[in-house]
């Protein structure tokens, strides 16, 4: 299980490392779903990246691009509300 707070290193296509903090993992149609924020991103209002949690064939984790629109769409709908609640508690 992917946990909160963890640190996670992406490979790009060009084969470059980009360092990203888990911020959260939800839960929607019985999948997971990793929102990451960038680490060293020279933009002070980076974006969040949402990806998929998976399994390889040892059982471990992995995290995969979302290749449906509309999935990806729904996801970032639930993320929405959950930023917006929260900040609605504080």
């Amino acid at each position: 299980m992917i946990e909160n707070d963890e640190k996670v290193v992406l490979v790009d296509e060009d084969g470059e490392e980009h360092e990203f903090a888990l911020i959260d993992v939800i839960e929607m149609d019985g999948e997971e779903y990793a929102i990451l924020e960038p680490l060293e991103s020279e933009e002070e209002d980076s974006e969040a990246i949402i990806l998929k949690v998976g399994k390889d064939e040892d059982g471990e984790d992995i995290l995969f691009d979302i290749e449906d629109d509309e999935e990806w769409e729904r996801v970032a709908d639930k993320w929405q509300e959950l930023i917006e609640s929260d900040e609605e508690e504080d």
